[in-house]
């Protein structure tokens, strides 16, 4: 976009009436998502449902009035074009300057293939484990044997093979077809931030990858969480993140060395990009070495399987009564179904439990500067996230998006929607054009998104206040998986 990778970032002021004209010079349709903006659905962007894309040589105004404040992103919604670099960063500021004249940097983590992405697509259809070189090896099974016995070893690797699935099955795509960034810029060629000693710095993230989870942290610092996807949540204190596409987080930190080292390695640990906050450009700090990939184990999967899993983490399973499966589930697309979800909000992942440092969850966040609409709830829909490793097959209620028939919000009513994961991945959910309000396992407001992650086996519910008339789109945010067919229309009327 205008010659820049990231594109240029777009800073607005609350109650601002923008407009902004897209000129098409692809050879392709294109069209822009404005992500986390509250507007009109004809100025949303995604083809097919609130318009008819852009056409080679056209030009698209896009004009809306801004009644929100924070850090937002606008991409692509056509084909594989973000994946190819078309994304970048919003920030909204308020009227009255909550963050006064603090210093800041925004940072967009992402991911790049130098391959064609609808090979790459294609080459997962045919074998999605192909970018996976985490495997369990001879050498590990001998481990197990010596930690467990030789029983429980077999039994663990029984399981798998019956569900034919991978306990290291982390990220469909590694660094083997992807190099990740910070801000555009490798590992090597260290993106430099500026700051003066012992101030404090506001941070700006934003995962802009296509198929990437990051797990962030700054060594040596705490990061002071103080915004989530563009709202102000009560400040919570950490260590390190894990952060899906189409997340944005917002925390200030206080160096106090001339160098700190932003490290943010894959949650597969394929890969990680790195930039450094310094007191002046040429400085470097120690960059950690990438962790080992922990497994999945069989309660990831809601499985329980004592005591000999290799994730070993203490967080606790809060389970709910078993569910109801659509007998659209029961059919070639799908290839587990999860009886028992786990509700609890606490978890922070495979890979970040018990690792020595305090990582945020879910329960950790707290909206603040709202009050959530309390009036009672007018339509309940539960919804499952569906899919076939083999297959690379991705869904909802195991219908892809073509097979599927449109999710109907009745206009100015409370709706409330659970989501159950019966996946063995992580999925960043994003619904267009409306906040969703997380509830907490007591069916309690917890904080205000607008992309949230569903972990394996987990069910997560939110309410929604479908004040937006229109059509709106609700994907994973996984590009391939969006892709895929884990998408569908929602319509408010």
């Amino acid at each position: 976009v205008n010659n820049s990778l990231p594109a240029p970032t777009l800073v607005w002021r609350e109650g601002d009436t923008v407009t902004i004209r897209v000129r098409n010079t692809l050879s392709k349709m294109t069209a822009i998502h404005w992500h986390g903006i509250i507007l009109p659905f004809q100025m949303d962007g995604v083809p097919g449902i609130s318009f008819g894309g852009i056409a080679p040589g056209e030009t698209f105004t896009y004009t809306f009035q801004v009644n929100q404040t924070g850090t937002y992103w606008y991409h692509s919604h056509a084909g594989f074009q973000e994946m190819r670099g078309l994304y970048g960063g919003i920030i909204i500021l308020p009227r009255n300057g909550a963050f006064g004249k603090m210093r800041e940097h925004l940072i967009h983590l992402s991911d790049w293939t130098d391959e064609d992405p609808v090979r790459l697509f294609a080459r997962l259809k045919i074998n999605s484990e192909f970018n996976n070189f985490n495997e369990p090896t001879v050498p590990d099974f001998i481990a197990d044997i010596k930690r467990f016995g030789l029983d429980k070893a077999m039994e663990v690797r029984k399981m798998w093979n019956q569900m034919r699935m991978s306990p290291v099955d982390l990220s469909d795509l590694s660094a083997y077809s992807m190099s990740y960034h910070l801000n555009g810029q490798r590992a090597d060629q260290n993106w430099t931030g500026l700051f003066k000693k012992g101030e404090d710095v506001l941070l700006r993230f934003i995962n802009s990858s296509s198929n990437t989870f990051f797990d962030v942290r700054i060594p040596g610092l705490k990061l002071r969480i103080v915004e989530v996807d563009g709202l102000p949540v009560t400040p919570v204190s950490v260590d390190e993140f894990r952060f899906g596409s189409g997340e944005t987080y917002a925390a200030i930190v206080t160096p106090d060395e001339d160098a700190h080292t932003i490290f943010a390695q894959t949650m597969d640990r394929s890969g990680h990009c790195r930039g450094t906050l310094a007191v002046r450009q040429g400085l470097e700090a120690p960059v950690p070495k990438r962790e080992a990939p922990e497994w999945l184990s069989m309660s990831d999967m809601g499985h329980g399987m004592g005591g000999h899993e290799h994730n070993h983490g203490h967080h606790q399973d809060h389970q709910g009564p078993k569910v109801r499966h659509a007998s659209s589930e029961y059919g070639p697309s799908v290839d587990m179904l999860v009886d028992n979800p786990k509700l609890n909000l606490n978890d922070p992942g495979v890979g970040l439990r018990n690792n020595g440092r305090k990582v945020l969850t879910l329960a950790d966040l707290h909206s603040v500067q709202y009050t959530p609409d309390k009036r009672d709830i007018h339509k309940e829909i539960e919804l499952h996230l569906t899919g076939n490793m083999e297959r690379y097959a991705w869904s909802i209620d195991g219908l892809e998006f073509a097979k599927a028939t449109p999710v109907h919000f009745p206009y100015g009513k409370r709706i409330k929607v659970t989501l159950h994961n019966d996946t063995m991945m992580t999925h960043p959910m994003h619904l267009h054009g409306m906040w969703s309000d997380v509830l907490n396992e007591s069916g309690e407001f917890q904080v205000r998104r607008h992309t949230f992650q569903v972990q394996p086996a987990q069910r997560v519910s939110f309410a929604v206040t479908a004040d937006a008339l229109g059509r709106w789109a609700w994907h994973c945010h996984l590009l391939f998986h969006m892709d895929a067919g884990m998408f569908r229309e929602v319509i408010v009327a």
